[in-house]
């Protein structure tokens, strides 16, 4: 089993005490190093983009009970200069970058190259940068940048036309990776039909759209929209830099994008924190025929899979004492966070969602992840979650890979 570990720099307040953010970096940067020192595989940071706080004051706020700033990493290559600069072996990813901000996949793609241009002029290096992409969960991040409806039919067909958006974001983002010389002609159409809607009423609502724009008397079975993203020929420089230290991993479940940017080139897949066990096994029987060839045979660690880590291992309590305590922290933490994400995630998700936290002492903390995970797959742990003090995160970070990833190899050996 691999373990990586997962910063979120989430700036909310924790018993009425809200870190500055010097405070929230340098905390950070401090359990980055010990991960390092831990021999976690790799260091994945959150993504977030503007202010949560301020955007609770728009007419149709996304996050409208975040309390804080979801996370302070709004600009993830320069803060991934620092993290190798600060360490010796981790690698860095980024869990996960929207391609539809900050100049959209053009620019990103863009970036990309030039961060791996620098990072390997060492010949020496063989740490990975590790890019986790998708559209992004809160929408109000992308707006700024462009992301709107841009007639009465997108707007009636938006929820389902801003995954299509992120698709042709995808293609674009992965050509360029690959050195090709691209233009908008080139790359994939977006034609929304019923397939596309999760009623007949959804679609329905678009298909009386087109007629109103377009002054048609019947309903279309098919509708074109035009390219999001449009450009006549173009290529991103530096052109030379190593590929091998690339990794691509999608944030997303959605079967079909899946299979389509593998035809592009080898693209992973992010366990998303409420994925249910069906979706997990489905996702690795189907990467395990699409995955591109060039990465290799499919393999379970391909998938980081989240986890919230309450363990305590605190000195001066009993087994049962720490294990009362880990069961409130979590309680405390989980509700906290619940409760800020109300509205912005399906119901029906959460209520079908697989537990996604161990909670307990060190031995039940062991045991929970040997009974539910696989001997090959990859956790991502999270330490920090709705959690300032610094030095405890680090001491579960300690007593995780000291003491319960020794006994997690024993009980599935």
């Amino acid at each position: 089993m691999d373990y990586d570990v997962f910063l979120s720099i989430a700036q909310t307040p924790v018993d009425d005490f809200t870190p500055d953010e010097g405070t929230m970096f340098s905390n950070f940067f401090e359990q980055l190093e010990a991960a390092d020192k831990l021999g976690f595989g790799t260091a994945w940071v959150a993504q977030a983009h503007l202010s949560t706080e301020v955007q609770k004051m728009n007419k149709q706020p996304v996050v409208p009970h975040w309390e804080g700033e979801v996370g302070l990493c709004t600009d993830f290559f320069q803060l991934a200069h620092l993290m190798f600069a600060k360490t010796k072996n981790i690698n860095v990813g980024s869990a996960v970058m929207s391609l539809l901000t900050h100049g959209g996949p053009v620019g990103i793609a863009e970036r990309v190259g030039s961060f791996l241009a620098l990072h390997g002029l060492d010949k020496d290096e063989k740490r990975k940068l590790r890019i986790g992409f998708s559209a992004g969960r809160f929408e109000f991040m992308a707006r700024p940048y462009g992301i709107v409806p841009r007639d009465i039919v997108e707007e009636a067909a938006w929820p389902a036309l801003r995954g299509q958006i992120f698709a042709e974001a995808c293609e674009i983002f992965l050509r360029l990776l690959n050195g090709e010389i691209v233009n908008s002609n080139v790359i994939r159409k977006t034609v929304l039909t019923r397939s596309n809607f999760r009623s007949d009423e959804d679609w329905q609502n678009v298909q009386k759209a087109v007629i109103e724009r377009d002054s048609i008397s019947n309903s279309p079975d098919s509708i074109t929209i035009p390219n999001r993203y449009v450009f006549e020929d173009l290529k991103n420089i530096p052109q030379a830099w190593n590929r091998d230290l690339l990794d691509l991993i999608l944030g997303s479940h959605d079967p079909s994008l899946q299979k389509e940017i593998n035809e592009i080139r080898p693209v992973k897949v992010f366990n998303l924190s409420i994925t249910p066990p069906e979706v997990i096994e489905a996702t690795h029987e189907r990467m395990s025929k699409c995955y591109h060839s060039d990465g290799g045979p499919w393999s379970r660690n391909y998938m980081p899979r989240t986890l919230m880590v309450f363990v305590n291992d605190e000195q001066n309590l009993s087994e049962t004492e720490r294990t009362k305590a880990a069961k409130e922290e979590a309680e405390k933490s989980l509700s906290s966070y619940w409760g800020a994400l109300e509205g912005t995630i399906d119901p029906m998700k959460v209520s079908k969602a697989a537990d996604n936290s161990v909670i307990g002492n060190v031995e039940e903390v062991a045991q929970q992840i040997a009974e539910r995970f696989h001997p090959d797959d990859c956790i991502m742990a999270w330490f920090d979650f709705f959690n300032h003090d610094s030095p405890r995160v680090i001491r579960n970070m300690e007593a995780f890979m000291n003491k319960v990833v020794p006994r997690v190899e024993e009980l599935i050996s």
